[in-house]
């Protein structure tokens, strides 16, 4: 079996790359693609760069003259060829927002290697280099990267689009006090010497490569899993995932064994963007996350879904996001009711539920933002990367799970990862393979999923599952009285983050300083620990200008760079002139630790 299933993944990554054309990308994969990346890197934090030598294993499909690279900000110093490293001639065109430049090199009927010399600049939007005091210990400088969607050029020249995928090694030198990771194998503990070696054999996408270089320790979880984390943070973050291992073996019962040997998780610095990132191997995840009483974990499900749809079987452009997110919401919320019961799988539905209205509420019921198939065409494909292809998607695959049941929809979401693995496909693909293999010409039973409506129209189809919870209607039944009877006591009754988050949601609009002041004596919202319902409460206390929480606001927007929830903030805060003038004078504070993603966010909304 062993030997078999390494076959077939050798198999699966030496496929011809989709045809399909990536607007994002200036490489034309039909005429000649890379294979295989050799990456040799220093990494100076005293001038904030990264260089070397990326060298590119390539077919020349075409058996042309040139083969086209990313590279955006990059300073390109030569390009050779073949391992005698003959020197050829390289072009650089012209600029486009977003996009960077098309590297056009110069190379022979049978060149199989491209060699180029190249360092980063500091106008890269994938490396984040951090001072000490904005690490977790203030002790060392930090670095890390994040190339989802097109930003994995502003750091390695690459075919920058997820329907192009590779292997690496990397060789990366690094200060001695610090230890370097990448989405590969990575070491567990620091060297005398500053030089890592890096392998990762399964075929990935260019957004996927990731790097961090910092005061970096390891504390194993179980035999394939552990925790990366500064040394103040790697105990509590260890305790906090101590269900990781469990989550591991909760995805592979439902969906296939985990292809990519170890599932680690590092935990970075506050200025991290996101969430979390799945890179293979190693999930970068905010620290958000550390809520102190495992109570935000679900996150860590999200990103390990990625290792089957995103990494396993990946979108091949942008306009296909939802392939990557929406299954990925899918897989979290399956995983989540294996690991904690039906009764918060509900209270999830019902909260995803709520984000999917919202999201179509304010882009507008015919935008076409709000389907499943987007066009980022001359768009930053960013623009992509928003809550619809998430809750849409999930509220999609519910539909199809509900019209054939999970006896039938469970083997034919394995046997499409299976079928898929290390590949990269369009939603056209998927179309064909549901329409192959699921609804196999039964007219009936494709009325009632009304694909078209959800993948190729605007809105939310008329053929939603309602979704309800028993926890959340006790809750709402609260919401109706304690008006009469007082917020006593209501701590005791309202206990979860799920619970926590829904009271929070659905307060009167009519609320009063006095009763949110009540509230808040009651749950301490404004001071506690947990971050998604400090964000929550946060954007009520905007809301109905609470201004007991403005400090605690003002320092929450400045201690993090999470886009989508400082997004969230910033966009309630300008709805008022004041309001405007305060979100601008913390974005002043806040920006210098924000990543260069969150400045264009908010740059865009406080315009």
């Amino acid at each position: 079996m062993f030997l078999t299933a390494l076959a077939c993944q050798k198999k699966d990554q030496t496929e011809k790359p989709t045809s399909v054309v990536d607007e994002h990308s200036y490489s034309k994969p039909e005429l000649a693609v890379v294979k295989h990346l050799d990456l040799d890197i220093k990494v100076d934090f005293d001038t904030q760069t990264i260089s070397g030598k990326a060298s590119w294993t390539i077919d020349n499909i075409s058996k042309g003259n040139e083969i086209i690279f990313d590279e955006n900000t990059l300073n390109i110093t030569k390009v050779t060829l073949g391992d005698d490293e003959k020197e050829t001639k390289f072009e650089l065109g012209k600029d486009v927002e977003f996009h960077g430049k098309p590297l056009h090199i110069t190379i022979e009927p049978n060149t199989t290697k491209v060699n180029i010399y190249y360092s980063t600049t500091k106008d890269a939007v994938a490396l984040q280099w951090l001072l000490p005091a904005q690490t977790a210990d203030k002790k060392k400088p930090f670095l890390f990267s994040q190339g989802e969607s097109v930003w994995s050029r502003t750091w390695i020249p690459c075919q920058d689009s997820p329907g192009i995928r590779f292997t690496y090694n990397a060789k990366v030198t690094v200060p001695k006090d610090l230890l370097a990771v990448m989405s590969a194998v990575n070491p567990q503990k620091k060297n005398d010497t500053g030089v890592y070696t890096f392998k990762q054999d399964k075929a990935i996408p260019s957004y996927l490569m990731a790097i961090a270089v910092g005061d970096i320790e390891f504390q194993a979880i179980d035999k394939r899993t552990g925790v990366y984390a500064e040394p103040s943070m790697l105990k509590k973050s260890a305790w906090e995932f101590a269900e990781l291992g469990n989550m591991v073996v909760a995805a592979e019962k439902l969906y296939g064994p985990y292809r990519w040997g170890r599932y680690d998780v590092l935990v970075l610095p506050p200025s991290f963007p996101y969430g979390g990132m799945e890179n293979p191997n190693l999930t970068f995840l905010t620290p958000g996350v550390i809520a102190g009483d495992r109570s935000l974990t679900s996150l860590l499900a999200h990103e390990l879904g990625h290792s089957w749809s995103g990494n396993l079987v990946t979108n091949a452009t942008w306009d296909d996001i939802w392939l990557n997110e929406g299954f990925t919401t899918y897989v979290e919320h399956r995983i989540g009711e294996a690991i904690f019961g039906k009764k918060e799988f509900e209270m999830q539905n019902v909260i995803t539920n709520k984000e999917l209205v919202d999201n179509v509420a304010e882009y507008g019921n015919t935008s076409p933002d709000t389907r499943l198939k987007v066009s980022l065409t001359g768009r930053n494909p960013d623009d992509g990367i928003s809550q619809i292809p998430y809750v849409k998607g999930y509220a999609f695959l519910r539909v199809i799970e509900n019209a054939v049941g999970r006896d039938k929809f469970d083997p034919f979401i394995k046997n499409y990862f299976d079928s898929h693995a290390f590949k990269s496909i369009t939603t056209e693909d998927f179309v064909k393979y549901l329409n192959e293999n699921l609804i196999k010409g039964d007219k009936a039973l494709a009325d009632k999923i009304k694909l078209e409506d959800w993948i190729y129209k605007p809105g939310i189809p008329s053929n939603i599952l309602p979704v309800s919870s028993v926890d959340f209607d006790a809750i709402d039944k609260i919401q109706k009285s304690w008006r009469e009877t007082g917020v006593a006591g209501l701590s005791k009754k309202i206990t979860t983050t799920a619970e926590k988050q829904h009271f929070i949601d659905h307060l009167p609009a009519d609320i009063t300083a006095k009763e949110m002041e009540a509230i808040d004596s009651e749950f301490n919202f404004t001071k506690g620990g947990n971050f998604i319902i400090k964000r929550q409460w946060f954007v009520q206390a905007l809301i109905h200008q609470y201004k007991p929480a403005y400090p605690a606001i003002e320092q929450f927007l400045i201690g993090i760079s999470r886009t989508g929830s400082v997004m969230m903030l910033y966009k309630e805060m300008v709805k008022t002139p004041e309001g405007k003038v305060w979100a601008n004078q913390i974005f002043e504070k806040a920006k210098s630790g924000y990543h260069a993603t969150t400045i264009q966010a908010v740059e865009g909304i406080l315009k």
